[in-house]
């Protein structure tokens, strides 16, 4: 998994790559806890993300938690099989999906 995490302002974008599991999700937890200080947008970009484990959404749990308390964030670009995922596990209905 790589990211590139992208501050315009209080707006904050990250766009991951690759697989959110149990190696991966702890590093950009880890690496983006501190700069969503001051954050009240956030947009999680997962068109290239293929895989998803209980600790990625775990991970967006997280970020959800965090943000609506300090503003909003937004998934966008989910592929059809990551969207599955969202769906049969509940997280299609706690987390804002564009």
């Amino acid at each position: 998994m790589s990211h590139e995490i992208i501050r315009d302002g209080d707006h904050l974008t990250v766009r991951v790559y690759g697989r959110l599991d149990v190696k991966t999700s702890p590093e950009l937890e880890d690496e983006l806890k501190p700069q969503l200080d001051g954050v009240s947008s956030l947009v999680v970009d997962l068109a290239q993300v293929d895989y998803v484990s209980s600790m990625g959404l775990r991970l967006l749990l997280v970020l959800q938690k965090r943000m609506a308390k300090q503003g909003s964030m937004l998934v966008v670009n989910v592929r059809p099989e990551i969207m599955k995922l969202f769906d049969d596990s509940g997280f299609a209905n706690i987390l804002s999906i564009a």
